[in-house]
């Protein structure tokens, strides 16, 4: 489990993660977002919204330093003193909390890690001399404003990056600036956490910020944490203010080349045993002053403000009678005030929800969220307005994270975010209209940012579908970023792939598989022309990269079964073995495992499903249709499949093949190859069955049942049993085909299944086999 200071950091996480393991098992918590599989390995969540009382093995936190923030330190600091993982706990952030945090996790063993490239202090600029690839950061709404009109006039625009952008616009602004259709952007302090992107110089603005209670200077240690956005990795940044601020002075300029600051001496702290029995006992509890030196009480808390207010309202003492209902006011207190308006309107706001949920219902009215989602769903007005409604709608999407408030909390969330998606969409089209010269042509840059001179202007908000990869398209198809985002927030089921390897999405071939590190890790290649560029693609290719982790994961699910952890070393790299080829193997690949294969292993691998035969190993759940089909389309990237198979064959108990050459894909998705003939591995072992029976010095006889089972002529079957060794007795040589059972006629198809059995390997598994 990670904890995470923002939400937009944590979706980036959660998009990176599921690349490398799939949706499976991965769980994404925020306050306005929970995606939780059944049985996730994984949790990225925000710091506020971490499960803690769930166990895991390993636990990090991300900028522990937030311990010293005044409005949410108090939170980080609860991390910090009791959230631990069962193995390892891990906390990331900046060296200024050292001190304090070797008082309090006096076992921690503490590591650096130094940053890669250089980062160096510049004089004073003014706008008309920013260099290419800069971000210009100021502290207020309307300056981010005036710099971007500025920019906008002087070269061609800007990108915007605030905090109070939905995670969707914030995407398609980062993206415009990443393509080169912009050059510059113009952010607030929101760009020092969680963005990672191509700037190579940071000009500062202001040099003062309103933290909610005062205008205050900015620390050294917030103003390093933003200056570093300029060079990533092994590139050099550099950093400055613009005219007419002067320069940093020299002793600050050197503290942030060399990430050097004042330690903190102190973290907020509130008490996290709350007593619920009385609204008076949750104030008191929550008055509570720590007694530990570095530990100073959180008395600004936005929970704890509304609380009291709350309490001040006639006519709500009356409902606090018992734990539960006080318990309940704490939780609703907790609803963030996205939109900062006046704070009363918010009180009024909770007070509502509140009367709605003590009352005969017990939930909030439906017609009061339905007029509130209506007034909310307008796309039209200035920037303000969209970002005024998209606050609002972050609400509801809050509240939709607890089900036992509404009626019907799924449909909510879906409407909420829809609106959100809407509203987000139509913000970026007003950025980008009043802060972009449309006009103007794509930058020329160096290679490393990943775009070429030459490349054509196109809408920084709508995604283009240009045409389909395959030669036979006869039509171009243009969805918008509407549709483009329904793909990257699809759930699987709206995916599909086939035997040759295409991805689809409702039908539509978006991409196609190619070789990765192994089959269980494909890569992928895209089949369609996105714009606003490297963002777009980025994105569109991670989310297909985690279908493709999912895919392997529906074929090798019995395997990740919990009790496989009591498997020797000799059972689990069997397994590995079976996992690398798709479910299949021949017993010459593991006869050193068989060999130690205890009674106990035997019993848990066929538990799982895996079954022994006297030629074949194989998983009986990949044998499936959707198996075999999930098989293929992983198979596809090691052989051109499409050239010798006949995919509206695949699961059928034998295919013919155009051509006889050996594949080694055809036991990956299930099949056995003799020549020119492919049986299905289970069809094969009920095949060598018989052989073995009827074997009279290396001559056979073909029996009828066996055309009948395999559904295939007497010559295929003559060919491809002289690719065994053995020779067929001529007086049975019939020239037909046998066949194929009427769709849903199973008996047949069943027999290999029903009737094959396991020759034995070890001693220890003859024994358990009976």
């Amino acid at each position: 489990m990670i904890g995470l200071p923002l939400r937009l950091l944590a979706r980036e996480v959660y998009d990176r993660l599921t690349t490398r393991v799939g949706e499976r098992h991965v769980a994404l918590i925020t306050g306005e977002e929970k995606r939780v599989p059944a049985q996730p390995r994984y949790f990225v969540c925000t710091v506020e919204a971490m499960p803690i009382n769930r166990e895991v093995d390993f636990l990090a936190v991300d900028e522990i330093q937030l311990c010293a923030h005044p409005e949410r330190g108090h939170v980080f600091t609860d991390r910090l003193l009791h959230a631990r993982g069962r193995e390892e706990t891990w906390f990331l952030g900046s060296a200024t909390i050292r001190p304090l945090l070797e008082q309090f996790v006096p076992t921690a063993k503490i590591a650096s890690r130094p940053r890669l490239s250089v980062l160096r202090g510049m004089p004073t600029i003014n706008l008309s001399r920013l260099p290419p690839r800069s971000a210009a950061i100021a502290f207020s709404t309307d300056r981010v404003y005036e710099l971007a009109s500025q920019l906008r006039h002087r070269r061609g625009g800007a990108a915007i990056v605030l905090g109070a952008l939905s995670p969707r616009t914030r995407n398609a602004q980062v993206a415009l600036y990443q393509s080169g259709e912009v050059d510059y952007m113009v952010a607030t302090d929101a760009i020092g956490m969680g963005l990672n992107l191509s700037i190579d110089h940071i000009a500062f603005a202001g040099m003062t910020k309103f933290d909610g209670r005062e205008e205050r200077p900015l620390e050294m240690a917030e103003l390093a944490q933003i200056a570093g956005r300029a060079g990533r990795y092994l590139n050099q940044g550099t950093f400055g203010t613009l005219s007419p601020l002067p320069a940093f002075a020299p002793n600050v300029v050197r503290a942030i080349e060399i990430h050097r600051f004042p330690p903190e001496t102190q973290l907020f702290w509130r008490n996290s045993d709350l007593d619920f029995s009385t609204a008076e006992s949750l104030l008191e509890s929550l008055r509570i002053a720590p007694n530990t030196r570095g530990l100073k009480l959180m008395t600004s808390a936005a929970d704890h403000q509304a609380l009291s207010h709350i309490l001040q309202k006639p006519g709500i003492r009356k409902y606090l009678s018992d734990s539960d209902c006080v318990e309940l006011l704490w939780e609703i207190c907790k609803v963030p005030d996205f939109r900062q308006l006046w704070f009363e309107l918010h009180v009024q706001f909770l007070e509502n929800v509140f009367l709605q949920l003590v009352g005969p219902k017990k939930q909030i009215d439906p017609d009061f969220i339905t007029q509130r989602l209506r007034a909310i769903d307008d796309t039209r007005g200035d920037i303000q307005v969209l970002m005024d409604r998209i606050a609002d709608i972050r609400t509801w999407t809050y509240v939709a994270t607890h089900p036992s408030w509404l009626a019907n909390a799924p449909a909510l969330k879906e409407k909420a975010m829809s609106i959100e998606d809407r509203l987000s969409d139509a913000l970026h089209e007003r950025l980008v209209s009043q802060f972009v010269e449309r006009t103007r042509t794509y930058s020329t840059r160096s290679p490393r940012h990943g775009v070429s001179s030459g490349t054509k202007p196109s809408s920084p908000f709508l995604v283009l579908l240009e045409q389909f990869a395959e030669k036979s398209a006869k039509t171009q198809t243009k969805p918008d970023s509407e549709w483009f985002e329904t793909i990257i927030d699809g759930t699987h089921e709206k995916f599909a792939s086939n035997a040759q390897g295409w991805i689809e999405f409702d039908g539509r071939r978006i991409a196609k598989f190619e070789a990765g590190p192994d089959l269980l890790h494909p890569n992928v290649k895209l089949a369609v022309s996105l714009e606003p560029g490297p963002g777009a693609r980025s994105r569109l290719t991670r989310r297909l990269i985690a279908y493709g982790r999912d895919l392997a994961e529906s074929v090798l699910l019995p395997l990740r079964a919990r009790s496989a952890s009591q498997l020797t070393p000799a059972a689990r790299g069997l397994v590995y073995q079976l996992e690398q080829d798709l479910g299949t193997i021949h017993v010459d690949q593991a006869r050193e495992q068989l060999e130690l294969l205890t009674p106990r292993d035997v019993q848990l691998l066929t538990s799982f499903g895996v079954f022994f035969g006297m030629q074949l190993i194989y998983l009986r759940r990949s044998l499936s249709p959707t198996g075999l089909a999930a098989r293929a389309a992983l198979a596809s990237v090691r052989d051109s499949l499409s050239e010798v198979l006949d995919h509206s064959a695949l699961g059928a108990p034998s295919m013919q093949l155009d051509g006889s050459p050996p594949l080694p894909s055809m036991l990956s998705i299930g099949y056995f190859q003799l020549g020119a003939l492919a049986i299905r591995v289970d069809q094969f072992e009920t095949l060598w069955r018989d052989l073995m029976r009827l074997n009279q010095n290396g001559r056979v006889s073909i029996a009828p049942h066996m055309l009948t089972r395999l559904e295939c002529t007497y010559e295929a079957l003559d060919r491809a049993l002289s690719q065994l060794g053995f020779q067929t007795h001529s007086k049975h040589r019939r020239s037909r085909r046998v066949r194929r059972p009427a769709a849903g006629d199973e008996t047949t198809r069943a027999a290999a299944t029903s009737n094959a059995v396991w020759g034995g390997y070890s001693r220890a598994a003859r024994r358990s086999s009976g």
